[in-house]
């Protein structure tokens, strides 16, 4: 009975272990699903790619797994205002965007979701 009950425990483990990893690896696009642009820029994914009326709907689609959809929209429009670009996905992808990834607070974390 102990040998069925930690083979099933150790299985369980097993399987939410995998869905956490395809989870995590599901929220990351791969190059290849971006929008290419002239001079090998990616639209809306590079600084100054994006009209200011693209911001809404974009941060949108970022901040749709967040439990924290009012702040994430803010930040992501304040964001987007300023580098006009936001990166692809829901979370990383960050080094398309330069901008987006190099403000910071004023106590050094990440401004931009």
């Amino acid at each position: 009975m102990a040998n069925k009950l930690k083979f099933i425990f150790c299985l369980i483990f097993f399987m939410v272990a995998i869905l956490a990893h395809n989870q995590a690896s599901s929220n990351l696009l791969p190059d290849s699903q971006l929008k290419p642009m002239g001079n090998n820029q990616m639209y809306g994914a590079t600084q100054g790619s994006l009209q200011p009326q693209e911001c809404a709907p974009r941060c949108t689609s970022r901040c749709s797994k967040t439990s924290f959809k009012k702040p994430c929209m803010f930040f992501c429009q304040k964001c987007c205002a300023k580098c006009l670009c936001v990166p692809p996905g829901t979370y990383g992808n960050k080094q398309v965007c330069p901008c987006y990834n190099n403000w910071k607070t004023k106590r050094g974390g990440p401004k931009c979701p």
